[in-house]
């Protein structure tokens, strides 16, 4: 479904170069739910960034479903979910609703599929109550059910989630994660980076662990656990970033 072959990337400005990935190869199943694990700064999000298409590889390939992230990205995106972190990409002078109506419009759907869409996402989110309010009223934990909404409203293949509970309560946290359950059942394909080990263990097949730009673990949390001896996720994790692995279990 997804194949990251080798895929380094720098940025450039006037003065300096930074690397954020580093020759990163794995692949990702259909149907598969991976954890991506890394500190702040690892090269997560830029990752994240090259699947959906947003910024490109300088070396390396990307293919999605089939498609080159270079060559076919019109095709990958509309295939994919989105939602980076803090960035919801909601307009402010539009209602939720509004918002969700836009979007949909996006992706082609009907109206009569734009309504049931929204009936059943919004009452998922319990965000019923404020669906005709204007977003830029919204508290961060509203705004982030609506965009996490957004990620979905036209039923993707693929979902791509960068720190998806940003922002909610525990209640909207535990939806969160029902939701993901939902989606796995559904044979969705999913790719989350989350801090919180337990939300990781809870939901992922596989994790792939990156640090200062290179992968240094991927593979299932069953391989994982019985290689480290623990189910402790938050300890195996420090200790590989200590120990500077370079294990990729298939």
């Amino acid at each position: 479904m997804i194949e990251i072959k080798e895929v380094t990337k720098k940025f450039q400005d006037k003065k300096t170069s930074v690397t954020a990935l580093k020759h990163i190869s794995f692949s990702v199943k259909k149907g598969q739910t991976i954890g991506l694990l890394g500190e702040n700064g690892a090269g997560k999000t830029t990752l994240l960034r090259s699947i959906a298409t947003l910024i490109s590889p300088t070396e390396g390939t990307i293919t999605v479903a089939g498609f080159d992230t270079e060559k076919q990205p019109s095709e990958i995106k509309r295939k994919i979910g989105v939602l980076f972190g803090g960035e919801t990409g909601l307009y402010d002078r539009l209602t939720a609703r509004e918002n969700l109506v836009y979007f949909a419009s996006l992706y082609g759907l009907s109206k009569h599929e734009t309504k049931v869409r929204i009936d059943d996402l919004s009452k998922m989110f319990g965000m019923r109550d404020y669906l005709d309010r204007k977003v830029g009223g919204f508290s961060k934990g509203m705004r982030q059910k609506v965009a996490i909404a957004r990620t979905l409203i036209h039923n993707p293949d693929i979902i791509l989630f960068d720190e998806p509970t940003t922002g909610l309560d525990i209640t909207s946290s535990n939806v969160f994660r029902q939701l993901v359950h939902q989606l796995k059942r559904e044979g969705k394909t999913i790719i989350f980076s989350s801090h919180i080990m337990e939300e990781v263990s809870l939901l992922c097949d596989s994790v792939a662990m990156i640090h200062k730009g290179e992968l240094v673990h991927y593979g299932t949390l069953e391989d994982l656990y019985r290689s480290e001896g623990t189910k402790d996720l938050n300890y195996i994790f420090m200790s590989k970033l200590v120990r500077g692995d370079r294990h990729y279990a298939s």
